[in-house]
């Protein structure tokens, strides 16, 4: 019986493992798609013929993808079983990626990054609940283990378009096709994990209600979604226009894309740090202040000295950035009161969270060619931040969602 016990013992271990590896590439190809185009989106305006605006598309329609379809990934995963929900995004988002490097035209570059899109938003919606599932006792570490994966693909990318360019010989579609492979290692990984999926059959007359049942009425459960909004709101914006402003600041292209890159790789600690540390306390508000204090030091030394002092500021801004991104992840399970309520808080503050993060790039971009500077944008940045810190005190309080919080 003890032998049985062990090897019972042996093989949950093992299979715990597996699923943190398959979670860790999953979440590694939940960024490279998008911030690989950042460092190339003035060559890609070129051959699409198209506006700084009309660029700006290419980070918002992502974030669109993932305020339409975030609130239906916590069903699909219900009904279909999270494993098979995740290995059919990763293959939709390997089909998405060859779609948009397909050609020079705005028709496959916008629909391609519309399907990428939609594959990734069942990613970002399903791994708090999978955390908290798989992981109760560890939510911190491994809310930090599968954020620095995704922190470090995303860093990866950033700096790797402009060198691939010209490793490869190629225009932009090269450099970007290349992450199809990735995807499609992860859903490779997914297909041993596979159980038989979907949620068991309710007993009659004792069927559950949705988990997220009420969370619209919950002002907690709004403060998270404010929180998770805004911080993204401000990371998509500066993701895909800081190579610009560096560059009107005097920065050279390489460089530019550089500084991105040191910017997404200065917050893999952080994203590590910040949720291993808000796990160890009842109340995150003092994490919150101070990830939020080194956004807004950033934005402030990029508005007044631009591209003068620029290490520091992209550092100080990575580094503020990093630790919000993995403790609006931390509080979709540190909040709720079980994995099917944090899946559902996640779907609905990814949701609402996304739709106003999807107005960050094009509005930049309008702003930029309205003034003819990046003046006005980063004094927006700015009031952005003083909100997001509002936002994450609310949200860092030691309560759980529900009607009276």
């Amino acid at each position: 019986m003890k032998g049985t016990t062990d090897a019972d013992g042996r093989r949950e271990r093992v299979r715990r493992a597996l699923v943190l590896v398959a979670i860790v590439l999953l979440a590694a190809n939940l960024r490279p798609a998008i911030t690989s185009v950042a460092p190339l989106i003035g060559r890609i305006q070129e051959d699409a013929g198209v506006s700084s605006g009309a660029a700006g598309l290419l980070t918002a329609l992502p974030l669109l993808a993932f305020a339409a379809l975030s609130p239906v990934a916590p069903r699909l995963a219900w009904r279909f079983g999270a494993e098979r929900v995740l290995i059919g995004s990763m293959l939709a988002l390997c089909a998405g990626i060859l779609l948009r490097s397909s050609g020079t035209g705005a028709a496959t570059l916008f629909a391609g990054t519309a399907v990428l899109g939609a594959a990734i938003a069942a990613g970002n919606v399903l791994l708090p609940g999978l955390a908290k599932e798989k992981f109760s006792g560890r939510i911190g570490a491994a809310t930090g283990a599968y954020t620095v994966a995704m922190g470090t693909s995303a860093a990866i990318a950033a700096g790797a378009s402009v060198p691939l360019t010209r490793l490869l010989g190629s225009g932009w579609q090269a450099p970007l096709a290349l992450w199809a492979a990735p995807a499609l290692l992860a859903a490779v990984a997914w297909a041993p994990l596979l159980g038989r999926g979907g949620r068991d059959p309710e007993p009659r007359g004792q069927a559950r209600a949705s988990p997220a049942a009420g969370l619209r009425r919950s002002p907690l459960a709004w403060q998270v979604t404010a929180f998770m909004g805004l911080q993204s709101l401000g990371y998509y914006a500066t993701l895909t226009w800081l190579p610009e402003i560096l560059r009107e600041g005097g920065t050279g292209a390489e460089a530019a894309g550089w500084l991105l890159a040191l910017s997404q790789a200065v917050a893999i600690p952080a994203m590590f740090v910040a949720p291993v540390a808000a796990g160890r306390s009842p109340s995150q508000r003092g994490v919150v202040a101070a990830s939020v204090a080194l956004i807004g030091a950033g934005v402030l030394g990029l508005l007044l000295f631009g591209g003068a002092g620029g290490v520091l500021w992209v550092t100080l801004l990575g580094l503020g950035q990093g630790a919000c991104f993995s403790l609006a992840l931390t509080l979709f399970a540190l909040r709720a009161a079980d994995p099917e309520q944090a899946t559902a808080l996640s779907g609905m503050a990814q949701s609402f969270g996304y739709l106003l993060a999807a107005l960050g790039p094009p509005v930049f971009g309008v702003l930029r060619d309205a003034t003819g500077s990046w003046t006005l944008p980063l004094a927006l940045l700015l009031v952005i931040t003083a909100c997001l810190l509002a936002a994450g005190v609310g949200a860092g309080r030691d309560a759980r969602v529900g009607p009276t919080a």
